[in-house]
């Protein structure tokens, strides 16, 4: 988390045991732990009256989050504050797809996708790729696309307030979904335990940096039962590009190995990925974020079975074409505070914002591409 983001979670108040604290006031940590023990709820006085919250321990720390379905209701300068489930993809998800249990602080998640493939070769039925629009099995679950966008709503990547300007690095955004992904479960275990997001790279840390690497990836080189089990990996794209045998994606932060894609997955990239791809190639202030999940060859080489793209800014804030860039990059260069609003699932036909406004006192405003 950057300095400017810290910084405005520690001055958000809460009420806690009668008493109102921000996160450096003294006695903080020791009033969230009685509270959370006596299972208590602090209460946010952004606005008049306060809201609810609660309080769940995640590894050796403690969380304070909104209350689910109470995210509208917070100011639009809180931390807390979060559009309607109406304004985003998120409507036809929650309570099927996206599941968050207050008493434990963890989201359970549905995926459209496997975590495993057989280890024998079976014929390919459809391209291995997440298509904007694909038809949804009739419980709705999460696609690589929906499950990154959720997982960058949940890592606070898609706020902006002009004071995070130049301190929102590759360092920041690994550690907010790291730390995301330790408040998600998918089949009873933690999404941590199966996501790799590049650390950042410092040349003299290489080798301690690839072993942490071997050690995350020797999970999905053992095959059970007939079935390998696949890891996630977030991370930004580098170049997708023919290899001295078939095609790889380089992915920055990792500069010593591709990630190996069969000749039918690369071709299919144009046909699903050319508004992504289209806007990543016409403007060197865009960047790429590739999620996939991936194997590991016999020869220990990390192969994607599935993949998706979201082209960001420089501030990696998710951008769906060169309108919003442009719209987004004002925005930023005026000084605005904003929240960018994700589609999840939703076609690119679907009427929703793209921005909501969250400097103009407690309400907020959306803005239509």
């Amino acid at each position: 988390m950057s300095d400017r983001e810290l910084d405005e979670r520690q001055a958000t108040v809460y009420e806690i045991e009668g008493r109102q604290h921000v996160r450096a006031s003294p006695g903080f940590t020791e009033a969230i732990t009685r509270a959370h023990a006596a299972q208590q709820r602090p209460r946010c006085v952004c606005v008049p009256g306060g809201l609810e919250t609660y309080i769940a321990k995640l590894a050796d720390y403690y969380v304070i989050k909104r209350m689910p379905g109470t995210g509208h209701l917070h100011a639009a300068s809180c931390p807390h504050f979060e559009p309607t489930a109406n304004e985003s993809g998120l409507r036809p998800l929650l309570g099927t797809a996206i599941r968050e249990d207050p008493s434990t602080g963890l989201i359970a998640l549905r995926l459209d996708f496997a975590l495993s493939k057989s280890a024998v070769r079976e014929p390919r039925r459809h391209p291995n790729v997440t298509e904007a629009g694909a038809a949804r099995s009739r419980l709705p679950r999460l696609s690589l696309r929906g499950l990154l966008h959720h997982l960058w709503d949940q890592a606070d990547l898609t706020r902006w307030h002009p004071g995070f300007e130049g301190k929102r690095s590759w360092a920041t955004v690994w550690r907010h979904l790291q730390q995301a992904a330790q408040q998600n479960i998918v089949g009873g275990v933690s999404l941590s335990s199966r996501l790799y997001v590049p650390e950042p790279f410092t040349p003299g840390d290489q080798d301690a940096i690839r072993l942490r690497r071997s050690a995350c990836w020797a999970r999905t080189a053992m095959v059970l039962g007939g079935h390998q089990a696949l890891n996630l990996v977030i991370a930004e794209v580098k170049a997708i590009e023919p290899a001295r045998y078939a095609f790889h994606a380089l992915v920055k932060q990792v500069p010593d190995i591709g990630f190996a894609l069969d000749g039918n997955l690369y071709k299919s990239l144009a046909r699903h990925f050319s508004e992504e791809l289209g806007i990543w190639g016409a403007s060197e202030s865009v960047r790429m974020i590739m999620i996939a999940s991936f194997g590991i060859s016999s020869a220990g080489v990390p192969t994607i079975s599935k993949l998706s793209l979201m082209p960001v800014t420089q501030q990696w804030l998710p951008v769906e074409n060169m309108d919003e860039q442009q719209l987004v990059e004002r925005l930023i260069h005026e000084g605005r505070a904003f929240k960018k609003i994700l589609r999840y699932d939703l076609s690119r036909n679907s009427k929703a914002p793209c921005i909501i406004l969250t400097d103009r006192g407690e309400a907020a405003m959306p803005i239509y591409s």
